[in-house]
Order: structure tokens, then C-alpha cells, then sequence
């Protein structure tokens, strides 16, 4: 990856002064349809809009429009992803935190929170405990705290993830969510093999952040939001970003968000491989009515449609924070990569936590086991995918975003879901899972464009029913 042009500041690429104009100008235009109609026509060309142009989808006024807004996000989901949603589980490490984030149970301050931090043997055991689910992704996340849990810790712990096989799991890719660090660290984390760095803004109102942020290093806004232009600097092809929607206006996170994304496109050429979109939740010592901003379903909805139409080629993520019901609706409208059989607490797989003693993070919504969410999936009429094939085999940053752009990708991707899912259907499903999984298998074979892919694709699942593992995928 080749960076030419020297990346400006955070209150540069995230400007106040023209999230707020854009803001206005979707406001004022919210009735125009002729200016909202040629919005869409350039959206329908599945290049993106601005975030100027996406705010103004957003607060479309014309009922037939947004149906036409919701028809566009599930066409550029099927082209650029088809069926596939990728799945991976949370592994929390260790709730120490020095930090004062106001909507975070794990703020220094909280003394309820029993504090907890996994040796390595622990985090091997929590990896078995994945493993016998059949998560080959994980997502690693720990608490800021620079005695506790040190880059060292953390990069110790990828390396122990890793080096566990039991039975027939193997984790593939190990995607990281801590805190911003330096360069350094980031060239750090790529030579320990990490996939995806993950950091969310939590909001890019810069007032609001640091109020919500009183005390502690993650106090700093400008540190914090230009993490990923660090990252990349450090040798990270894969970043991902998101928000915490309802710390502040959603229309404002919204416009903020997608600026973030243009920025990495213009200074780092290539966009975040992943933007996550979590609503803040109950949790020890955090009451989300405290705060003012909620987004309701329909609204969170149209987050989801808006992001898909303006970073089309982006990977979006839903957790288990959100429930069935509209974890549903937002797959159809742009969400690739859902969590499953999640815990959010430290040692939460191996050794579940007794309710009085929990160190969750936060409150899951929809508690499913692996096995329930992937059966769901293929009722819908989904891929589940355990796929980690490009990473694995280098197809990261921008020469992944290439092989999407021009409808490539699908020749990877679908054959290397389908050999994940007979794996998994193989080693872990249910009578029910497999039975489902089975006959979208046969069905979607047919689909693999390229001839050559799709013969290969049975060839390997064969393999894969007779015994054998891992095609580098």
C-alpha cells in the first residue's frame, strides 16, 4: 500500500463546521426530490455518495423514495456480497481499564465491576470453548490499561489463539479492538499476524467526546480519531470503524462516520474493510436513558440502508447486541459480518459467570447459541461463512478492495463459504443445521460463476466430507 499524501489532522477530515452544514443542507432539501433523485441516480451507479449526499438520503420526506433508498441497499448487498455473512465471536481478555468513558461499565471508577484479567492458560481454554462451537474468527478486546494489559499482553495472547488446535477448530484470523496506540505497537500487531484493527469512535462530535470522555488517555479526541491513519502507517492493510449510536445526534455520527471512511480512501487509498454500527446498551453502572439520543428501529434501519449506499464496498457489522427481529431486517439492507453464541464477559465461554459476579461489557440481546444463529441464517436463505481465505492468502487493503470493485471477489468468496459451512456442518451442526445446510450447499454451487471455482469447490467438499481440513480458506 502506497501512501503519496500526507494526512491532515482529525478536526481537519472530521469538520464540525461542515458536518453541521451538511446537516442543514439535508434539512433543507429533505422535500426536494429533485435533488434527492439525483442523489440516487449517482448512487445507483454502486460507486458511493458523499457524506453531504448520504445525510440527505437520510432525511429523505418522500415515502416512495425511501423505498426506493431500501431497494438500492439490498441490491448493492447482493452484488458486492451475495448470501455470505460472515461470522465471528468476541473474546474479552481483561476488564481493567484507566479510562472515565461515561457510557462504559469498565471506567476506572466503577467499583462494582469485578475486574478480571485471563492468564494465557485461561485464554486457551476460551479458545477450546470457541473452538467446540466452531468460531474460526475471533475478536479480541480488552480494556486501556497500560500496567494490566500492555501491547506485550496483547500480542502474547494473539500468539497463544493461535497455537491452539483442538479437535479439528483452528482460529484463522484474529481481529483486534483495543485502544489507539502508537506506530510502533501497530507494526507490532501486523507482524503478529492480527487481521482486522477495530476502533470505534464512539462519536465524532469532538465537545460531546470529551465530556463523555472526562479522564484518561482516551480523553484525547484528536490521538484517538487518527488511530487508523497510524495503523496504516504501521503496515495494517484492514481497519475498521464505527460508532456507539445514541451518545450523541445520529444524523451527526452518521455524516461523521462516512467522512472518516472518505478520508483513509483519499489519504491511505482504501476505505475501512469493516464499519460497525452498535446502539448503546444497559450495563453495570450505565443507563442508556440517561442519555438522549436513542435511534429506534426504523431509524437504525435507515442507518444501515444509507451506509450500504455510501460505502458500498465496505464490510458492515451487527453484533449481539441488537435482537433477532431487527438483526434480520439490517441483513438484508447491507449487514455482512454478525457475532453468534457471543459473551461480552472475561471468561465468559469456558467459565460462564454467575449473574452477580459477571464482567460483562455490556448486555447481549440476542443470546442464540452458534448453532442457532447458523440455522436461522440458511432459513433465511443466507450463506453463513467461517471463511478467512484473503487474509490468509493476502488479499488485504486494497488489493481485496480491487478484487471487489470489479465483481472478482465472488469467485473466492461463495466457494470458499461453502467449504467453511461443510466444515462446519461436518465437525459441529445440529440435525436440524445440518439437514439445512446441506441443501443450500447443492443449491449454491450452482451459483459460483467461474466454472473452474465451481468444480473445485466440489471437488473440495468431498475432501472435506472424507476427512480432510483447511484449503487455505
Amino acid at each position: 500500500m502506497k501512501y503519496n499524501v500526507m494526512s491532515p489532522h482529525a478536526e481537519e477530515f472530521i469538520s464540525h463546521e461542515e458536518i453541521l452544514k451538511s446537516l442543514e443542507y439535508a434539512e433543507e432539501n429533505r422535500l426536494n426530490r429533485t435533488e434527492i433523485e439525483a442523489v440516487l441516480e449517482k448512487a445507483e451507479k454502486l460507486k458511493g455518495v458523499s457524506h453531504r449526499e448520504a445525510v440527505l438520503l437520510a432525511e429523505c420526506g418522500f415515502d416512495d423514495l425511501n423505498s426506493r433508498i431500501f431497494a438500492l441497499a439490498r441490491k448493492i448487498k447482493e452484488n458486492f456480497y451475495g448470501g455470505r455473512i460472515v461470522l465471528f465471536a468476541p473474546l474479552y481478555l481483561s476488564n481493567y481499564c484507566v479510562n472515565g468513558c461515561l457510557y462504559c461499565p469498565y471506567h476506572l471508577k466503577n467499583k462494582h465491576i469485578p475486574r478480571k484479567k485471563l492468564t494465557q492458560e485461561e485464554i486457551a481454554a476460551e479458545v477450546m470453548a470457541l473452538q467446540d462451537m466452531g468460531h474460526k474468527r475471533l475478536a479480541i478486546e480488552s480494556g486501556e490499561d497500560p500496567v494490566n494489559n500492555p501491547i506485550e499482553y496483547i500480542l502474547e495472547s494473539v500468539k497463544t489463539i493461535y497455537s491452539v488446535k483442538h479437535k479439528n477448530g483452528a482460529v484463522r484470523r484474529v481481529n483486534v479492538n483495543i485502544a489507539a496506540t502508537t506506530v510502533e505497537n501497530y507494526r507490532r500487531l501486523k507482524e503478529a499476524e492480527i487481521g482486522t484493527y477495530i476502533l470505534f469512535q464512539e462519536t465524532y462530535n469532538k465537545e460531546n467526546y470529551e465530556k463523555l470522555h472526562p479522564t484518561g488517555p482516551k480523553h484525547d479526541y484528536a490521538y484517538h480519531t487518527e488511530a487508523m491513519d497510524r495503523a496504516m502507517e504501521g503496515g495494517i492493510d484492514d481497519v475498521g470503524l464505527g460508532v456507539l449510536f445514541g451518545l450523541d445526534s445520529w444524523k451527526y455520527e452518521l455524516a461523521g462516520l462516512i467522512m472518516h471512511a472518505e478520508h483513509l480512501e483519499a489519504y491511505k487509498g482504501v476505505g475501512p474493510h469493516t464499519i460497525s454500527i452498535p446502539r448503546i446498551r444497559p450495563a453495570d453502572d450505565v443507563d442508556p436513558d440517561s442519555f438522549n439520543n436513542a435511534v429506534p428501529d426504523d431509524i437504525f434501519e435507515k442507518i444501515a440502508a444509507v451506509i450500504r449506499i455510501a460505502v458500498p464496498y465496505t464490510g458492515m457489522i451487527v453484533s449481539t447486541r441488537e435482537s433477532a427481529k431487527v438483526r434480520e431486517k439490517v441483513l438484508e439492507l447491507g449487514v455482512s459480518q454478525i457475532s453468534g453464541g457471543s459473551k461480552t464477559s472475561v471468561g465468559g465461554y469456558a467459565a460462564p459467570c454467575d449473574e452477580d459476579e459477571d464482567s460483562a461489557q455490556f448486555d447481549v440481546n440476542d443470546r442464540r447459541t452458534l448453532d442457532e444463529v447458523v440455522c436461522w441464517l440458511l432459513k433465511l436463505g443466507y450463506i453463513p461463512s467461517f471463511c478467512t481465505a484473503c487474509y490468509r492468502e493476502g488479499r488485504t487493503g486494497d488489493r481485496f478492495m480491487s478484487l471487489l470493485k470489479s465483481g472478482q471477489i465472488a469467485n473466492c468468496c461463495h466457494p470458499n463459504a461453502l467449504m467453511t459451512l461443510k466444515e462446519y456442518l461436518q465437525d459441529y451442526a445440529s440435525a436440524e443445521t445440518k439437514a439445512a445446510g446441506e441443501a443450500a450447499i447443492l443449491r449454491e454451487i450452482e451459483r459460483i460463476p467461474n466454472e473452474r471455482a465451481r468444480e473445485l469447490c466440489r471437488l473440495n467438499i468431498k475432501k472435506i466430507a472424507g476427512g480432510q481440513r483447511d484449503f487455505r480458506f
